[in-house]
């Protein structure tokens, strides 16, 4: 009986039968976003110690290689990322002459959501001096941040970042991002003259009062 007889009549292999590196890399190349060890030690039917082992040894070995691409650990999974020297190649590629930049109106919000957080539309505005809806509802529709509640005191609805925003930013959590003290030492004393002069928005009117940002609506 030849070899390739045996083999149909042994069927196919099952996942658990899989070697671990390559079934790793396989599913990787195929997540939209960081897969979780508990995630990935489901579905290969491995305990998830072995899951981190191997994806540990993986990144390691695509770093020892000096491949284009490399396995990171980012916002509690894990992804392919192209590796930051080869930037210029995959920015030319994919932009191909265009930007998909966030215009500095939305920059400014997102990191006034990320050092504040859970904070609200107007809070937001008032730190930043201008009506900053048009901003959060794109920063909402690009999946950067999320609503997380309503204030106890006003109702007010909540936001924070998300998940995609880590991914996004490359890091593993909130607590990794930069201390703000060595950049903005007057931040607090700026903040408070700002928020004086500043009407207060309400954050549910469709058309609150003030001016919005003059590009809250361009695309990035």
């Amino acid at each position: 009986m030849s070899e390739e007889t045996n083999e149909v009549q042994a069927g196919p292999r099952t996942v658990a039968d899989l070697d671990l590196g390559p079934a790793l890399e396989a599913v990787l190349m195929v997540v939209d976003e960081p897969a979780t060890e508990e995630h990935l030690a489901k579905i290969l039917q491995r305990p998830r110690r072995q899951i981190a082992d191997a994806l540990r040894a993986l990144a390691d070995e695509y770093t020892v290689q000096g491949r284009g691409f490399e396995l990171r650990l980012i916002a509690g999974g894990w992804r392919f990322y192209s590796r930051p020297e080869y930037a210029a190649a995959v920015e030319g590629f994919v932009l191909d002459g265009q930007q998909a930049r966030l215009t500095q109106a939305a920059l400014e919000t997102l990191a006034v959501v990320a050092y504040r957080q859970p904070v609200s539309r107007s809070r937001v505005s008032a730190v930043r001096g201008v009506n900053c809806d048009g901003v959060m509802r794109t920063l909402l529709q690009r999946g950067l941040v999320q609503e997380a509640g309503t204030e106890p005191e006003t109702g007010a609805i909540l936001y924070t970042t998300t998940n995609h925003f880590l991914e996004r930013m490359g890091l593993r959590g909130l607590d990794e991002l930069p201390e703000l003290a060595p950049f903005l030492p007057e931040a607090d004393a700026i903040e408070a003259e700002t928020q004086e002069g500043v009407p207060s928005f309400d954050p549910d009117a469709p058309d609150a009062p003030g001016a919005d940002d003059a590009d809250d609506q361009t695309e990035f």
